[in-house]
């Protein structure tokens, strides 16, 4: 269970892992109107969603390595829309090479970025990192849940910000983030916050995860907000 930065599948920790495992097949297309992550309520099975989510034109990014500076790309368009005259100098452009498809699990590795502290609340990015050698994309939301020193999981709460996603593309070496917010200050009936040893981040549309460090006490039921997928790795 104690893995940092290596792929596996989730043993039988609890329903409400299993569940939240579940939940992040979905979260790559998911769009900020749907409902949030819920660790819990989620019905197991092998369905998996289409890697390519439709992207609005104008709304993919790439991340260079070594640099958060976005690029914006044009609308992507079928080969028969090319005209006949260019069609054979864009097939020949290709060169064999397949278009880049979704980060997997395997291919990324995972961090928590610097804590931002202030009257209670904490920002922090989380951080993905494409370690292969081909480039990829992600899109969307991580499925998280927070595990205690002793591997067991707690109340995790993830809550998806009204923020749209967009594709972020990273070339080998290159980041994604997803900015983290969480508060430290019981509410409600709470007089002490659980504290977390690790956290598990599920990438999106992935079920196989990683394990990164992350000790913190996140109070509101283990509420947790995320913006989507940008690029770089820093807030």
């Amino acid at each position: 269970m104690r893995r940092s930065n290596g792929a596996g599948r989730l043993p039988a920790l609890s329903m409400v892992v299993a569940g939240v495992l579940m939940a992040s097949a979905a979260c790559g297309s998911a769009t900020p109107a749907q409902r949030n992550i819920s660790p819990a309520g989620n019905a197991a099975g092998d369905a998996r969603p289409a890697d390519a989510a439709p992207i609005a034109a104008g709304s993919a990014v790439t991340a260079v390595t070594g640099n958060a500076a976005p690029g914006t790309a044009g609308e992507a368009r079928p080969v028969s829309a090319v005209p006949a005259a260019g069609a054979a100098a864009t097939l020949s452009g290709l060169s064999g090479a397949a278009a880049p498809g979704r980060c997997r699990t395997g291919a990324l590795s995972a961090r928590v970025g610097r804590v931002d502290a202030g009257a209670g609340q904490r920002y922090a990015p989380l951080v993905f990192t494409n370690g292969s050698t081909r480039t990829c994309w992600v899109y969307g939301f991580p499925g998280l849940v927070t595990i205690d020193r002793n591997g067991d999981a707690l109340r995790t709460r993830p809550r998806r910000e009204n923020v749209r996603p967009q594709r972020v593309t990273l070339r080998p070496g290159a980041s994604a983030h997803f900015r983290m917010h969480w508060t430290e200050v019981p509410s409600g009936r709470e007089t002490i916050c659980p504290a977390s040893a690790r956290l598990m981040v599920i990438p999106p549309d992935e079920t196989a995860y990683l394990t990164v460090p992350f000790s913190a006490r996140v109070c509101d039921d283990g509420r947790i907000d995320l913006t989507p997928a940008a690029p770089g790795a820093r807030l």
